[in-house]
């Protein structure tokens, strides 16, 4: 089972999703995708967070209101950090999480930890837990085939974008090409044969020098 809330502080509303336990928090490390950021308390045991950010936006750029929603959440789904105050929660992109056959389930690392952010969290604010826990909703999804449908519709995109790009480079192209002809022949029609003869005095008559006295 996934939890999805859904944070307004923003527009578009934000997509955040949990895990119920740690079984299914490995269903979610494994099967993330790359606009998701990965919440969780620092040195206690808490849920795995995810933030699913909208396209094109970056994880370094998420808003102070959003990230206020994420780590109240995330300290709200923590037992003990719930009952703590002065909590840190730190986020990460989820293509930034690490798992190994030595780790216990649920437990991930970092490849980078230059990637790893850290939030201070004084205190439970309880207005904005409640308002997010009123968006809660439990699903069962299948979390490999969302993956797999996502990508897809992603590989579609990118190949639409690819073909417009080549249609785009393919269209300036035949304009400078177009443009450089012009270029090498403005003169043509001036240097043509008829318009030299037309200018020379060879094919004149013998008095057509009276036309200047």
């Amino acid at each position: 089972m996934v939890y999805y809330f859904t944070s307004n502080v923003v527009s578009p509303s934000a997509f955040i999703y949990v895990g119920k336990d740690k079984v299914e928090n490995e269903e979610l490390i494994k099967h993330g995708l790359e606009e998701d950021v990965w919440f969780h308390v620092d040195n206690l045991s808490s849920a795995h967070i995810y933030l699913r950010m909208n396209e094109g936006d970056s994880w370094e750029d998420i808003s102070e209101e959003l990230l206020v929603d994420c780590a109240q959440l995330t300290k709200a789904n923590s037992i003990e950090g719930n009952k703590k105050d002065n909590v840190t929660v730190i986020y990460t992109p989820w293509s930034n999480l690490k798992k190994d056959g030595s780790m216990a389930v649920g437990q991930v690392g970092f490849k980078d930890q230059r990637k790893v952010k850290r939030l201070h969290v004084p205190q439970r604010e309880n207005p904005i837990v409640n308002r997010l826990n009123k968006t809660k909703v439990e699903k069962f999804p299948d979390l490999r085939q969302e993956k797999e449908d996502r990508l897809k519709e992603l590989r579609k995109k990118d190949r639409a974008n690819q073909q417009a790009r080549q249609k785009e480079e393919a269209r300036v192209a035949k304009e400078r090409k177009e443009k450089a002809w012009q270029r090498d022949h403005a003169y043509d029609d001036f240097l043509s044969e008829e318009n030299i003869a037309s200018s020379s005095n060879q094919d004149r008559s013998e008095d057509f020098e009276d036309d200047f006295f």
